[in-house]
């Protein structure tokens, strides 16, 4: 079972695991033109003019045809539909929430894939913040999965992590080939054979649960890390301080992801990979976006999945995904902001 998930009027985003792709369309009709005519003009006085003044007659103007047209000069038509504020799925070993930023449409994804080739010990999961637009976002929920999974069939199980690397640089390619724009930052995680296999591209981050004490799996790339850093001024760009914030040739805050063609020279869409064996005391994986990160530890967020997720009766990890999402809301993040949830206990 598979699903993948983006704004309503995206084809990866179903609230209700809906396949039919269903697309609206804004159909406007030309609208009748106003007709407008001067009215003529009349004498202010009603005294006749003197009979040696001749009047002057003037010949009534034709009629001015002046189309009907919109006041809203720049801005662009509503959207057919409001933008979709918050995305919630309880699934099968895993939860999501999704919550809209200040931005006008959520630009946050994410993709989930249980009993892959029907076993029920395989299973890809992904969260993608997008950046410049929903356009490489919405791409790598829909290809990352199957590129990957491509990679790691063909090849023996120890390559396992050239495969992950091959399958993010042929989603990379293929988005290329398409002449969108904008970017996605990414992190994943690959369940097979009892191994977890995590990887990321950006500042999105997998932090596990060991016990009920939180581990990075991940390693934000961005381009204060000095060997981030190091790359990109050896390749021939700079990294300067922009608002506060280190960012690549004066624009991007992040040094990997998928697309963004026009840094593509110093933002590499290779990922970092690790593979760990999963043992009884891994409680829980937490994939999420920089928007969680940014005001909530990596401990913060175990304390919290782990209460509401492991050892009690009436388990709740979908609220564990919602009350992470707003404590980072009642801190100050304007981002969109996106937390899974995957126990990986079912897959022990």
């Amino acid at each position: 079972m598979s699903c993948s998930v983006a704004v309503p009027s995206s084809p990866v985003f179903s609230l209700f695991y809906n396949n039919n792709n269903n697309k609206n369309s804004i159909i406007s009709s030309t609208p009748e033109p106003l007709m407008l005519s001067l009215p003529s003009t009349t004498p202010s006085c009603s005294s006749p003019s003197p009979p040696s003044s001749p009047l002057l007659k003037r010949k009534r103007p034709g009629k001015l045809h002046i189309p009907v047209a919109s006041l809203t000069f720049g801005v662009p038509p509503p959207a057919t539909s409001p933008p979709t504020d918050f995305v919630e799925v309880d699934g099968d070993g895993f939860s999501v929430y999704c919550k809209r930023g200040r931005r006008h449409h959520m630009e946050d994804r994410y993709s989930a894939a249980v009993d892959i080739h029907g076993e029920p010990k395989q299973a890809f999961f992904g969260i993608f913040d997008g950046h410049g637009g929903t356009k490489a976002s919405e791409f790598a929920a829909h290809n990352l999965e199957k590129n990957v999974l491509g990679e790691v069939i063909r090849r023996d199980e120890s390559e396992i992590e050239e495969a992950v690397k091959h399958g993010y640089l042929n989603t990379d390619s293929d988005f290329l080939k398409e002449n969108l724009h904008g970017g996605s930052c990414c992190v994943t995680a690959l369940i097979r054979n009892g191994n977890l296999v995590v990887s990321n591209v950006g500042d999105c981050r997998a932090v596990i649960s060991r016990g009920c004490v939180a581990e990075a799996l991940t390693s934000d790339h961005r381009p204060s890390r000095e060997d981030e850093r190091d790359r990109i001024e050896t390749q021939g760009g700079y990294v300067d301080m922009c608002r506060g914030v280190w960012r690549i040739q004066g624009s991007l805050a992040v040094s990997r992801g998928i697309g963004d063609r026009h840094l593509k020279q110093w933002v590499i869409a290779e990922p970092e990979t690790k593979v760990l064996r999963i043992e009884p005391q891994h409680d829980l994986l937490i994939l999420a976006s920089d928007g969680l990160w940014e005001k909530v530890s990596n401990q913060e967020a175990v304390d919290i999945a782990h209460s509401l997720c492991v050892g009690s009766n009436r388990q709740q990890p979908l609220l564990a995904c919602k009350k992470l999402v707003d404590l980072s809301v009642s801190r100050g993040s304007v981002d969109d902001i996106s937390v899974m949830i995957i126990k990986l206990q079912n897959y022990i």
